[in-house]
């Protein structure tokens, strides 16, 4: 499934490769090089695919805020908005996973931070602490805070944010993306029990802890 508000933000990408593919079908001798562009251009497309997810109804289920590989489940102080001890949640997302962020509960939207930095290639460890990053701080009716770190990768230099201060999100509800490898990061308050393990791959929605 694709939607207007991803392949908008891929369009540049597309029309370019989809001029090439036409180009090289109209003038290129060689038969077999459009079939280049064609493949990039599919694939450039798959990379901006936006699918439906089944969210938890239960409001003790925090859902995944990205698709992608957990690569880290582990105590670390939030500097951002919670400035607390958390759970943090890593996710990497190679160039085959979806880039659409999610908000892992239903709440309002407390804090936005946009944090510039470098461009290290998302798998490195350093990359948490140095990339350039968007934090999201969300807090839900009852006061249960989460903090969602996008974070920017080697080829992925642009982080997007479709949700601003003050907005109300639905659980699952799409926040934003990022183009091609990165990594988000989830910080959830202490005492939430996370239901996935390291190793393993998750999709945006699905659920990834839960409350007591």
């Amino acid at each position: 499934m694709f939607t207007i508000r991803t392949l908008l933000e891929g369009k540049w990408a597309l029309l370019i490769l989809l001029a090439l593919t036409v180009a090289t079908f109209i003038w290129c001798p060689w038969k077999w090089v459009p079939a280049v562009p064609l493949l990039l251009l599919a694939f450039t497309l798959s990379f901006f695919r936006d699918p439906t997810r089944t969210i938890s109804a239960d409001p003790r289920d925090i859902v995944s805020p990205a698709d992608g590989k957990v690569t880290d489940i582990k105590t670390v102080h939030d500097p951002y908005y919670q400035k607390a001890d958390t759970v943090m949640v890593g996710i990497f997302l190679s160039v085959f996973d979806v880039h659409v962020q999610r908000s892992p509960i239903a709440g309002t939207i407390k804090l936005v931070q946009y944090n510039k930095g470098k461009f290290l290639d998302a798998r490195n460890p350093e990359c948490s602490t140095l990339n350039e990053n968007r934090v999201v701080g969300i807090e839900g009716a009852d006061g249960y805070r989460v903090t969602v770190k996008q974070i920017a990768g080697l080829i992925a230099q642009r982080i997007v944010g479709w949700a601003g201060e003050g907005a109300k999100l639905e659980k699952g509800e799409r926040i934003g993306m990022i183009r091609f490898g990165s990594r988000v990061e989830l910080f959830l308050p202490p005492g939430t029990e996370v239901t996935v393990k390291v190793g393993q791959h998750v999709e945006g929605g699905q659920v990834l802890a839960r409350r007591n």
